[in-house]
């Protein structure tokens, strides 16, 4: 191994000249004691590289060296030199007065940046877009929320729309029965136009005293609270199911109809009318007991404070009594969980309505069938 501790064999190392350096390797002249030309060498018996090629024993040894061969020997353990970074101007505006110490750096005047895009002034150049959104506002392209001021309506607008729910029917019951049998078009103007009139009220409650049946209703429609609803539904015939089954076993199969199977029992119908009966059952009558009970009632109490918890509970007690039949109360009790636990975690009527019409739709299937004659009793 070579001795590299003392300069080499062949005398003290000269001193380097900058104009030197930069001439080619051949016009150099050679130092004492070290041949001339290309086969200069560094001291260890290797030429020196010629230009382009890696620089060994520096940092520079990794890549090829940018100039010319170097003329002599390398210095050990110092570095190949290399050529000093170029001063650059300052590119931004230079400060016009002295720092202060401990104090900010004064900030460009007023003006001193132009507008943005949406014709705001800008405290910073550069600046791209509209300004940032405030904490609480909804992301951007997403519509904001509606505009929503306490509604001057509560319980006694409930009241009022039960009143008139019992009023139409019974008005109803005086003008088309009168000690006849009625038929299946005359029962089902006696089930559906009480509850529509009563739903009907409500809405225009919510328009006269409040801000519409949109915002004090949420009755909003969106694909996602459908399927919530479909889910909810779904969720609740698996849970009302076996609970009428249970129930039918308790009371026997005599005492397990509905108020509605019963007014429908021994009529029969034609497809269409069984159509209607169904759509009335199943689509109709759900949407209206929505917007009584878990629209109106439950902005009542929310209205006087109960939270969503509290009105999903005193709604779905008040569901179940309202229908009088008391001695399926507790069925109706297990069937309006599911639905109101849709109004209360969605905050809308959408998903409750689909789930109470999910609910609805094998009874009013049974009942359609039996109409027709297809299933020997009704539900």
């Amino acid at each position: 191994m070579p001795d590299v501790s003392g300069p080499p064999a062949g005398g003290a190392v000269p001193a380097a000249d900058e104009s030197r350096v930069a001439e080619p390797a051949e016009n150099v002249p050679a130092p004492d004691g070290v041949p001339a030309g290309p086969d200069v060498t560094d001291g260890s018996g290797e030429p020196s590289p010629a230009a382009g090629q890696p620089y060994p024993g520096g940092p520079d040894a990794a890549g090829p060296h940018p100039g010319p061969a170097y003329p002599g020997p390398p210095y050990p353990g110092q570095p190949h030199p290399g050529q000093p970074h170029p001063a650059q101007p300052y590119p931004g505006p230079q400060y016009a007065g002295p720092p202060y110490p401990g104090a900010p750096h004064p900030g460009p005047p007023a003006g001193a940046w132009p507008p943005g895009p949406d014709g705001r002034p800008r405290v910073g150049p550069g600046v791209i877009g509209p300004p940032p959104v405030p904490m609480g506002s909804p992301p951007a392209g997403e519509p904001a929320p509606e505009p929503r001021t306490p509604h001057r309506w509560g319980f006694p607008a409930y009241l009022l729309v039960e009143g008139v729910f019992l009023g139409v029917s019974a008005l109803l019951g005086w003008l088309l029965v009168r000690g006849t049998q009625p038929g299946v078009g005359t029962v089902a103007i006696l089930l559906g136009l009480p509850t529509l009139c009563a739903a009907t009220v409500a809405v225009v409650v919510t328009m006269v005293r409040g801000n519409g049946p949109r915002i004090d209703l949420g009755l909003r429609f969106s694909w996602r609270d459908v399927g919530l609803g479909v889910a909810f539904g779904v969720g609740g015939l698996v849970l009302s199911v076996p609970a009428a089954l249970i129930y039918m076993a308790i009371v026997g199969a005599e005492n397990a109809s509905s108020a509605v199977g019963d007014v429908f029992e021994n009529l029969t119908a034609s497809p269409a009318q069984a159509f209607l009966v169904f759509a009335l059952v199943a689509l109709v009558a759900p949407f209206c007991e929505e917007v009584v009970y878990r629209g109106l009632l439950w902005g009542a109490m929310e209205k006087h404070g109960a939270n969503r918890w509290v009105a999903f509970a005193l709604t779905t007690i008040i569901f179940a009594l309202a229908h009088f039949e008391f001695t399926r109360t507790p069925l109706l009790l297990i069937v309006a969980i599911p639905i109101g636990l849709a109004r209360a975690l969605t905050g809308n009527l959408t998903a409750s309505i689909v789930a109470h019409q999910i609910n609805n739709l094998l009874p009013a299937l049974a009942l359609a069938l039996s109409l027709m004659g297809a299933l020997p009793g009704a539900v």
